[in-house]
């Protein structure tokens, strides 16, 4: 028969050996929670991290987009934003102590921030291209600007030079009277005696209007402002419209002086005071002059 007392100390030593099994099994369960807990902490903090990530990245995708001037960059930016939006909403609702899927997501925004820098990359040479044509489009401006205000300038002096070519060559008359006839081509101061009007007067000489065949055109006008003619038909080319006149005549010109005369019979009632005399060749006003006709 087995001693009593020794059986009670064995039991003792038994449930010592329980107590410190369980006191350390204890320990270990607590350690390990705050392990766990420890790491899923972590886990939801490099979560997060990764989110933000995610985020800024697709506030970069929007500036990019915003200073891009070409429109298959532009989409290919949008379709980049688009699935950087879709990984970050996929990457809100898993669960941090999902660690496969968070490392896949951590790979997903290493590979979608590659392909930005190459955007990036195309982006900054499209810019410095742009800033190039930008500069030679503004030079190519200037220097258009300047041919055209040199071509005006030339075109200018070219109106300047022909306008004085053109007065250079214009013929004059100068020397001009008014001797009123009587019926025996005598000179006369009598009103009631007037039977002509005797005209005299020089083209000067000019050796830069081309000689030829010239013809002069005398305009009489009354006191009453109308043009003594003898015809309707009597009219001549200046400034674009007929005008009539009085008297014309055909002469040879070679450049050097040449003294005409012309007559105005004198078959109406004569207006008492100042009339005009105007002479025309070649279109243009070359002299004229005042006289009166008195009772």
């Amino acid at each position: 028969m087995k001693n009593p007392k020794n059986a009670i100390i064995i039991g003792i030593v038994v449930l010592a050996i329980l107590a410190i099994a369980l006191v350390f099994s204890l320990r270990r369960t607590a350690q390990t929670k705050t392990e766990m807990a420890e790491m899923v902490e972590m886990m939801n903090f490099e979560k997060e991290q990764l989110e933000d990530e995610y985020e800024e990245l697709a506030v970069q995708f929007d500036g990019y987009q915003l200073n891009v001037g070409n429109d298959s960059l532009v989409q290919l930016l949008a379709q980049e934003k688009e699935r950087v939006n879709q990984l970050l909403e996929e990457l809100r609702t898993t669960k941090a102590t999902n660690a496969r899927r968070i490392a896949e997501l951590k790979k997903e925004l290493a590979t979608v921030r590659a392909v930005m820098v190459q955007y990036v990359h195309q982006i900054d040479s499209l810019n410095r291209i742009n800033a190039v044509l930008v500069t030679e489009n503004r030079e190519v401006k200037q220097r258009y600007q300047e041919v055209s205000r040199q071509a005006e300038q030339l075109e200018q002096e070219k109106q300047e030079l022909s306008q004085v070519v053109t007065r250079a060559a214009m013929m004059e008359v100068t020397n001009c009277t008014m001797t009123l006839l009587n019926s025996r081509d005598r000179k006369t101061t009598r009103y009631n005696q007037i039977a002509k009007m005797q005209f005299d007067f020089t083209i000067l000489k000019n050796i830069t209007t081309e000689p030829g065949n010239k013809t002069v055109y005398l305009r009489i006008v009354r006191p009453d402002g109308e043009v003594m003619v003898k015809s309707d038909n009597n009219l001549f080319a200046y400034e674009n419209r007929q005008i009539p006149y009085s008297l014309s005549k055909n002469f040879e010109y070679t450049g050097d002086a040449l003294t005409e005369t012309l007559y105005w019979p004198v078959e109406e009632i004569l207006q008492i005071g100042t009339y005009a005399a105007e002479y025309f060749i070649d279109g243009n006003l070359v002299g004229q002059f005042a006289f009166r006709i008195e009772k």
